[in-house]
This record gives C-alpha cells, sequence and structure tokens, in this order.
C-alpha cells in the first residue's frame, strides 16, 4: 500500500476536468498499525491525529486488513446506521416457519445471530463466502448444501 486515495481528491479532479492527474500525485499518506495494538490507545491516536482509516499489519507486515473510526466506535455503542449502510433486513427474508431466502452479501455474523447459532467461519465474511468455502467451488443453481 503506497497510500489512501480518498474518493473527494478524485471527484475534485474531474470537476476541475483535470482528467491527465497521476494518480500517485493525488494518494495521502496511509496510516498503519499493528494487528495487536489495543482498541483505546488506536481510537485515541486516530481521533488526535484525525486519521478514520488506519491499515492493519500482522506480525509478518502483511496487511491484515482495516479499521475505521466508525468500526472502533461500532464496538463500543453497537452498530451505527448511516446513508451509507443498507438495511441488513433487506438481504433475508423469512420462507415458511423454518426457512429463510438470505442473499449472498449477508455478512457471517449477521447469519449466526439470524438463526441463533455460533458459526466459526474464519475464512468467510459474507454467506456467499462461507458457501464457497464449504463447498470449495461456486455453486449451481438449484445445488444444495
Amino acid at each position: 500500500i503506497v497510500g489512501i486515495l480518498y474518493a473527494k481528491d478524485l471527484l475534485k479532479c474531474f470537476r476541475d476536468n483535470r482528467f491527465d492527474v497521476p494518480i500517485r500525485e493525488l494518494l495521502r499518506p496511509a496510516y498503519f498499525v499493528p494487528a495487536s495494538k489495543k482498541v483505546n490507545p488506536l481510537f485515541r491516536e486516530m481521533q488526535q491525529q484525525r486519521n478514520h482509516l488506519a491499515i492493519v499489519v500482522d506480525e509478518y507486515g502483511g496487511i491484515a486488513g482495516l479499521v475505521t473510526i466508525e468500526d472502533i466506535l461500532e464496538e463500543i455503542v453497537g452498530e451505527i446506521q448511516d446513508e451509507y449502510d443498507t438495511n441488513e433486513e433487506a438481504y433475508w427474508q423469512p420462507i415458511g416457519e423454518h426457512g429463510f431466502l438470505v442473499n449472498s452479501r449477508l455478512d457471517v455474523d449477521s447469519l449466526a445471530e439470524l438463526l441463533h447459532m455460533e458459526l466459526e467461519e474464519e475464512d468467510a465474511d459474507t454467506v456467499g463466502g462461507l458457501i464457497y468455502s464449504l463447498l470449495g467451488h461456486v455453486p449451481e443453481q438449484g445445488e444444495t448444501l
């Protein structure tokens, strides 16, 4: 990761008809944090440095993911719905007494909550990813699991 490209910086170029600007010139410095960093000090640092996004690095220097101020706040106070969040209930609907029709983009944690069970799947974040990891291939239409 060589930097972070903010949509507002890119859109500003489009607005100003500056289509020849190299993306590298628009990049902002990335803020890297170790995966072992505790949430409280990370939150304080992000506030002080006015960073809303941090790249999380594992013990080998690989990218483990990213964390935002919103992620940290949601861990403290619970889910925060904003104009960019989709309604999770739109990702599933009940079918009959014991069934659900589920969108493959529903996250695994929400599926576990919906089914009132624990799902210990570390390799998948979404229902689609979970099904793929269980089957080992993209399912065909009508295939059962």
